[in-house]
């Protein structure tokens, strides 16, 4: 009886420590599959403040929600499956789907720079949702929802590579875990980004001479603010989707352009101190210069295809103003 006893107490504790060594493995997949990923979630949490810019601030955090949500089961519920069925069954699809999607980033990066240097400038921009009633907020948070879904299979995608080799079980609960954390962490940061002028408006009616100038300097420092996450958000797009397009490339057999970008970074690698930050910035840099190019590229090719579908148009002739360039 008691050698029984022994028995099960040590199947326990081996259950205990392979279950303790899963929850490693775990939180360990999850850090690397959401630090390769740091750059599609920057564009993510650049992008989502420019949805409820100009919105009545009792409308804000409501706004953010509804787009947390619909972020959550876009990872959940459609994402996540397809991915392991994709990873189970032909997971030779996956540098294809990665490629796909950085061309994506590409194509919104380059768009986004082509037309801030257009000058380009859509009439309802000047009118928030809210004001349009209704039917103009849920189309704007209809809109940020799929955009997010894009931008969400990115990561997911970028995530599940990271984490090929584990088991389809741990994969599951990495990707759970990442869809979590980044979209907890991004929706965080952006209800905090676009709620920070109410609070330095409420500091400035504090008695405290301190109080009041902080306030004043949140509310007058957060369109820079807001102008310099997106300017980041770009910069990143193009990174990550010019990276990714580079190393896929390098996967599939076309080996000259990721050896020229690593000839360029090698010489500043052994510089002391800073060659480990110099060679980054080299491969970055030639990463964002082959994002531009590749999205350029796209959007001559889709550029007239958008003119001519109806996608592309709104039923009165004019350009559709609301696509995700246009954000």
């Amino acid at each position: 009886m008691s050698g029984g006893l022994v028995a099960l107490l040590d199947d326990i504790a081996a259950l205990a420590r392979i279950a303790a060594a899963s929850v490693d493995d775990v939180a360990a997949g999850a850090a690397k599959a959401g630090a390769k990923a740091a750059g599609v979630v920057i564009d993510d949490a650049a992008v989502t403040p420019q949805y409820v810019s100009g919105a009545d601030p009792s409308r804000e955090l409501p706004m953010i929600k509804r787009i947390f949500w619909g972020s959550l089961k876009n990872k959940l519920l459609f994402i996540l499956p397809a991915l392991l069925i994709v990873s189970a069954f032909v997971p030779w699809a996956i540098p294809f789907i990665l490629m796909l999607g950085g061309t994506y980033l590409c194509y919104e990066g380059a768009e986004k720079v082509w037309h801030k240097l257009r000058g380009h400038h859509s009439a309802d921009e000047d009118t928030p949702a809210v004001e349009r009633g209704p039917e103009a907020e849920a189309k704007v948070v209809k809109g940020a929802i799929t955009t997010d879904f894009i931008l969400s299979c990115e990561i997911m995608v970028i995530s599940m590579n990271e984490v090929a080799t584990e088991s389809i079980w741990v994969r599951a609960l990495i990707l759970v875990v990442v869809a979590l954390v980044i979209t907890v962490l991004v929706y965080g940061a952006v209800a905090l980004i676009v709620k920070m002028d109410d609070v330095g408006l409420h500091l400035t009616t504090k008695d405290s001479a301190r109080s009041h100038r902080f306030g004043e300097l949140l509310v007058k420092g957060m369109p820079a603010v807001l102008t310099a996450i997106t300017l980041i958000g770009t910069i990143a797009m193009l990174w990550v989707g010019g990276h990714i397009m580079l190393q896929g490339a390098h996967d599939l057999g076309w080996h000259a352009p990721y050896d020229l970008v690593h000839a360029l970074e090698t010489p500043f690698a052994g510089i002391p101190a800073a060659g480990s930050f110099l060679a980054w910035f080299v491969n970055t840099l030639c990463s964002a210069i082959l994002g531009i190019a590749w999205g350029l590229v796209v959007m001559a090719v889709v550029g007239p295809l958008l003119k001519v579908l109806p996608v592309g148009k709104k039923k009165d002739g004019h350009e559709e103003s609301d696509t995700a360039g246009d954000r």
